[in-house]
């Protein structure tokens, strides 16, 4: 009789460990092709930056704000995806390609510009957002109208930064550069005349310059001095998933929801965006 009992329960530990094991592959599958089978746990993981105002920023009561926000959570909604199915990781510029690789995020929405060097390593989605590279300086300051106009000028960026120094390189060999640990920094520094530009891409630029607390303080000079296509990043060889973030991307400007982003994100510092891209990725 003990035999029996014994027999029947690991008969029963082997029905319910294939249940699991088939419950298991069918949750993986629909994680892989990027959409939801529709379970409470369902959910996909998306990179953004928590620390840049008007496109990707955590707010202090914990909720998430900007255009690739809104982006991505446009695209998840397109995969299956609720937005209490969408939890957002901070992706520090440096730490993007390794998020993708080792399958800690499934997108990255977060300022990425598409180019050859990270091409080899992770692919892309759209462009969805055309940047360029610009000037903010004080909205009384008329005396920076063009990049030559730096050699005479203190131009701040962050520490670790190619902006600033592409510009000196390239454009204005004499302006004296500075360096500070942050955006925020450089634009206290703006607004109290200890430097006289902030430069980065113009996306980002703007975003701090509609900040509630530096409305009418800043301008941007318009003069794109780099072209820098936003796509979303996706783990190397996944091209079913980057067919459907296209379709996702297309789908977003053709109702006019794309638009509607930009007004509000950007908006308020008259920050004037390019119309949507054309889509390049995966064509």
């Amino acid at each position: 009789m003990k035999v029996f009992k014994a027999g029947a329960a690991a008969a029963v530990a082997a029905v319910l460990a294939l249940t699991a094991t088939a419950c298991g592959g069918s949750s993986d599958k629909a994680s892989s092709d990027g959409g939801a089978s529709g379970g409470a746990k369902d959910k996909i993981v998306i990179g953004i930056k928590f620390d840049q105002p008007g496109l990707g920023l955590k707010t202090p009561d914990g909720k998430f704000a900007g255009f690739d926000v809104d982006v991505a959570t446009y695209v998840a909604k397109e995969l299956g995806y609720q937005p209490d199915q969408i939890e957002f990781k901070q992706a520090v510029s440096a730490e993007r390609e390794n998020l993708l690789a080792n399958g800690d995020v499934k997108l990255v929405v977060a300022t990425y510009t598409i180019n050859d060097k990270r091409k080899a390593k992770v692919d892309f989605a759209g462009p969805y957002f055309k940047a360029h590279q610009d000037l903010l300086v004080r909205a009384d300051d008329t005396s920076i109208t063009k990049a030559e106009d730096l050699n005479s000028k203190k131009l701040c960026s962050v520490t670790g930064s190619t902006s600033a120094q592409n510009v000196h390189d390239k454009l204005a060999p004499k302006a004296d550069l500075q360096q500070y640990p942050g955006y925020s920094e450089c634009l206290t520094g703006l607004e109290n005349k200890a430097v006289d530009a902030l430069t980065t891409d113009d996306s980002i630029l703007a975003g701090y310059a509609a900040q509630e607390k530096n409305k009418g303080k800043f301008k941007l000079t318009g003069l794109k001095l780099s072209d820098e296509p936003y796509g979303i990043g996706l783990k190397k060889g996944d091209k079913d998933l980057q067919t459907k973030v296209n379709a996702a991307l297309k789908k977003m400007v053709e109702d006019g929801s794309w638009q509607k982003a930009v007004e509000k994100n950007f908006g308020p510092a008259n920050y004037k965006a390019e119309p949507a891209p054309q889509i390049t990725e995966g064509s």
